[in-house]
């Protein structure tokens, strides 16, 4: 057998694999030796309709297939995948000569040749994504056939597949970007949009915890907010706090939280009954306010961690801007406004007092407390300036700086910077 000849006979082994089980949901590459051991601990020979240890034609397996879970030898990497792409290159080749399949003119006949290439092409582009997630040709092939059907079960497929794609590729651009076209094509078509998107961030949850500062998953479900509903977006406010309390090294998860955030801001603006924008605007206040101490928490529990500090820069400034400095809306909460009327300065002394307690550096001068007096020291000067630059606010800097407490500490830990720390305190 020539290696074309062998590479179009793995290619139809693993096409029959996915269409004997559509589930599955899991696929990776491995080496030859250890087809042996998960057929051990699947208990030996199992029924075919649960286990496949497939073999090519000479007697080396290629394939482990149980529970959804696709194995692919990577002894055999090399030829399936030049039989993929020569398949698929073929198959969009012929469906695109043959034109466009939903002209009225065409046959009976014409019309089942149009069914049958774009079929192939769909099959085709499947495997050939499988064994190479970024080529870019094979995702934009079922693209344009998608957009032509229209077809919700379709759409739904292909939620399928590139979640496939990602369990072996979880950084996949072009994976990650075909589910958002596939959310734009059912957003003004379909009505449960909204359970769409609580499975897309469930799955982005999933992937971070197996693919760790995924920059491109985080991406896709800070994308997905625009398209969620006020109420999901503060249940997805609240779903996330516990995993990023346990990731706080990772600030695409903060990140992610201050988008929801915003975008609690965006629907507060959109409000125009007054009495639904008082109410909507307590739970604002009430959410910055859990946000400010769940993250205060954070921050001791977690020393020198820089991402927090961040986080914290941002509720600081949203919480003057557009709490501390207008109480109107909490007009009908005695209590609520009483603290936001005085909120301006008792959260500066209050976050003057925290900083201070952050500058006390223990002598054996533990790397990580150290860090921590720095952020604490450059997040107090940064409130400063967002400070002067507040209409109406009026702050003494020795108020924040005290007996040069902070210029010191800052050219003991950041010597490099000194030049910065002169002309800044």
């Amino acid at each position: 057998m020539t290696e074309g000849e062998k590479g179009v006979d793995l290619l139809n082994q693993l096409e029959h694999i996915l269409e004997s089980d559509p589930l599955i949901d899991e696929v990776g590459f491995i080496h030859p030796s250890q087809f042996f051991i998960l057929n051990e601990e699947a208990g030996g020979v199992l029924p075919s309709s649960n286990h496949h240890l497939l073999q090519s034609e000479d007697g080396i397996s290629s394939f482990w297939n149980r529970d959804h879970k696709l194995g692919i030898s990577i002894d055999i990497l090399l030829p399936l995948y030049r039989a993929a792409k020569n398949a698929f290159m073929t198959a969009i080749a012929q469906y695109k000569a043959h034109g466009n399949p939903s002209v009225k003119e065409e046959k009976s006949g014409d019309e089942n040749i149009s069914c049958c290439l774009e079929s192939e092409v769909m099959k085709h582009s499947r495997a050939l994504l499988l064994l190479s997630s970024d080529f870019g040709t094979a995702w934009n092939s079922r693209k344009l056939v998608l957009s032509k059907k229209q077809d919700l079960s379709m759409f739904m497929d292909e939620f399928l597949l590139s979640a496939l794609v990602l369990s072996y590729s979880p950084k996949s651009e072009q994976a990650w970007s075909h589910r958002r076209w596939v959310i734009k094509m059912i957003a003004g078509n379909y009505t449960y949009l909204q359970e769409v998107l609580g499975k897309e961030s469930e799955l982005v949850e999933k992937i971070a915890e197996k693919s760790k500062m995924n920059y491109r998953a985080w991406n896709h479900r800070c994308w997905l907010v625009f398209y969620m509903t006020g109420e999901q977006v503060l249940h997805e406010l609240d779903k996330s706090r516990s995993w990023a309390g346990l990731h706080v090294a990772d600030n695409c998860c903060f990140h992610y939280r201050r988008r929801l955030m915003l975008r609690i801001l965006e629907c507060s603006c959109y409000k125009q009954d007054p009495n639904a924008s008082s109410g909507y605007n307590i739970e604002i206040y009430r959410v910055w306010k859990e946000e400010l101490d769940w993250n205060k928490m954070l921050i001791e529990r977690y020393i020198g961690r820089e991402g927090l500090w961040l986080h914290r820069r941002f509720l600081s400034l949203c919480w003057i801007k557009h709490f501390a400095t207008d109480g109107g809306d909490l007009s009908c909460h005695s209590e609520l406004k009483t603290d936001a009327n005085h909120d301006i300065s008792n959260f500066l002394d209050n976050e003057i007092q925290y900083v201070h307690s952050c500058l006390a550096i223990p002598s054996d001068d533990f790397e990580d407390v150290e860090t921590q007096a720095v952020f604490s020291a450059t997040y107090i000067l940064w409130l400063t300036k967002q400070m002067y630059e507040c209409e109406g606010i009026e702050l003494q800097q020795k108020q924040l700086i005290r007996g040069g407490e902070l210029k010191t500490l800052l050219k003991k830990h950041r010597p490099e910077k000194s030049f910065l720390w002169d002309s800044i305190i």
